[in-house]
């Protein structure tokens, strides 16, 4: 064996081992990395919930704003106004009784 046959096949050992850590590294960049696979699939679940959660306080501005609407001026709910009066100052009427 001659000197240059022994650099030939140490290059092509150096560039196969330069080739393999690159690719193992840019697929564990794509799976395990800031933009891989699982990082999406985090995104994606979370996502999904903010959406859950979103909805619902969407139906709970919906409902606080039906009974504000129900108390406002232009429209008077008096089953609404009295279940309020009843609740927060405590009225009742002279035909009921008060179990405490």
């Amino acid at each position: 064996m001659t000197i240059s046959q022994t650099r030939q096949g140490l290059g092509g050992l150096i560039y196969l081992a330069l080739s393999f850590t690159l690719g193992a590294y840019f697929t564990f960049a794509a799976v395990q990395g800031d933009y891989g696979v699982f990082r999406r699939v985090e995104i994606t679940a979370e996502a999904e919930a903010l959406a859950v959660e979103r909805d619902k306080l969407a139906l709970e501005l919906a409902e606080m704003s039906n009974l504000s609407r129900r108390l406002s001026d232009g429209y008077l709910d008096l089953d609404l106004l009295d279940q309020q009066a009843r609740d927060i100052l405590g009225y009742v009427r002279s035909d009921e009784i008060v179990i405490r």
